[in-house]
This record gives C-alpha cells, structure tokens and sequence, in this order.
C-alpha cells in the first residue's frame, strides 16, 4: 500500500504545471467542488498509556504500558484523508488513521487483567490497536487568499482490539469493540507571501456516556487531537508539510451492556488513559 501512494506521489510530481482551466492539480479552476487529498507518515512516542479491566480492590492492576508493556520507543504513525470543499465554504472530510502498537515484554511482576492473572517472569505478547475513521464537517468562517478558519462536528468510529497473551499460549485476554465518539472540530490556516503557510487543527470533546452512546449508567471519555502544522507550496495545487501532534483520549467507568460477544471483558470496569506525541511529513494535492 504503501509503495502505491509512493508512486501515485511520484506521478503527481511529474504532471505538468497546472492549465489555465485548473484551479489546481486535480480540480477544474471554475467548479463549485473542489477535492483533496492528503497523506502522512512519521513517528509517534507514547507519552502515557495506562489501562485497567477490573476493580483495584479486587486486584486488577493499573497496568502502565509504557513503563511495563514496551511502549516506550517510538513507532511508525500514518494518516490518510480525502476531502471535498464545495462552494469555498463547506468542507467534508474522511480521516483514516491506523494506529496499532505490538510489543513484546517479559513480566516482572504478577499482572491481572480481567481476573487473567499473568505471573511474574512469564514473556508477553501485547497488542494494543485502536485505528479509527473520522468523518467531518467544518464550515468556514473566515476564507481568504491568506486567512482561513472554520470550525464544526466530526464523528469517529473507534475499532478497538486490546490483547495481552502469553508467547506460550497459556494464557490470553481480549478486549474489542466498536463505538462511535462524536466530536467539534477547530481549524485554521495561514499563507505568507512566498508559498510559506502555517496552521493549526484540533478535534475533541469530554462528554459523559448519555452524550457519547445514550447509555445510563456511569461512564466517561474524552477525546484530542490536536495538531501544529508548517507547510510550503511546492507548486499549484501541491503542498508539503510537517506536522506535531497530539493525540490522546480516555475513558473510565462500568459497563451494564451484556457480554454477548466472546471478545468483551468479563469485568465491567475498565479504564483507558491515552496520550501519544507524533511528528510527520505529507504532502496534499488539490
């Protein structure tokens, strides 16, 4: 997948400059739809990952995958969006982010998770995945040749898988789900003279469980995303860019939905508390 987009990237570069009737590389200057696309790749460093399945009291473990679990070297982090901009006025995105961490760590000490007990000195197998889908709408507010800000609502579908097992395969717990976690959504961007432009995004929300999924029992969540970003137009209808981001999220509280499914916790009380660092490099054709 990669190597395509290396490619796809390539053969942008070597299109020839726009013409007169583009606005753009891809887009028709006068049509009131203009797409885009980007993507990126770089590093990410989690900061502080810790997770619980079960009551302290009953002795689960607040387990602290970066100081325990081998999250603490950096990882690859990718990001994928396609958008339309309809009327220099409406924006509609689509954000694709994968983001799964495997490790591999010897115990040092007694660890429960969803009253699975894993002694001391036995080597793990971690996986902690929590890729998402993000869909967007931001109205603008301010757009001009140098000035843009716009601000509205997104909605992310979380496709959880959190495993922790035994290279043995003498032990194994799992924890997957699929939410939704609606969201408001913060942008803007400035262009200098010289094709040099810098901006800023920022996605989030803190909502009780009545917000988030209608539930009426006791929970909590929150989610930020939020990022820095410097770019430069290479050429009409092509920019590079670096961006720093923070993306982190939480969520603490019991559940009362049934266990249906086999990959759903035993125990009803989880929490999740995570916040990561990344630093990447992409590129947008429009």
């Amino acid at each position: 997948m990669k190597k395509i987009i290396v490619m796809l990237m390539l053969l942008m570069l070597l299109i020839p400059a726009a013409a007169q009737e583009k606005a753009g590389l891809i887009n028709r200057k006068d049509s009131p739809l203009q797409f885009y696309f980007e993507v990126e790749t770089g590093l990410v460093s989690v900061l502080s990952h810790r997770y619980q399945v079960g009551r302290s009291d009953e002795g689960a473990t607040n387990f602290d995958f970066v100081n325990q679990g081998g999250q603490d070297v950096l990882f690859p982090f990718d990001r994928y969006v396609a958008g339309l901009k309809i009327r220099d006025k409406h924006n509609i995105g689509l954000l694709y982010q994968p983001l799964t961490i495997e490790t591999a760590v010897t115990f040092r000490e007694d660890v429960m998770v969803d009253s699975v007990l894993f002694v001391a000195g036995t080597p793990m197998e971690l996986k902690y995945g929590f890729p998402f889908y993000r869909f967007t709408y931001t109205y603008n507010f301010v757009n001009n040749p140098k000035l843009t800000l716009a601000g509205g609502i997104a909605l992310q579908a979380r496709n959880a898988s959190i495993v922790f097992r035994t290279i043995d395969g003498s032990a194994l717990t799992v924890a997957q789900n699929v939410g939704p976690v609606p969201s408001f959504v913060l942008y803007g961007e400035y262009r200098f003279d010289g094709g040099f432009y810098t901006g800023f995004n920022i996605t989030g929300l803190y909502a009780s469980s009545a917000i988030v999924n209608g539930a009426n029992f006791d929970f909590e969540g929150s989610l930020l995303d939020a990022s820095l970003q410097a770019g430069y137009a290479l050429r009409p209808g092509m920019d590079v860019f670096g961006n720093f981001r923070f993306l982190g999220g939480t969520s603490r509280g019991e559940s009362q939905y049934p266990a249906d499914s086999w990959s759903v916790t035993e125990e009803r009380y989880g929490e999740n508390f995570l916040g990561t660092m990344a630093f990447t490099l992409g590129i947008r054709i429009y």
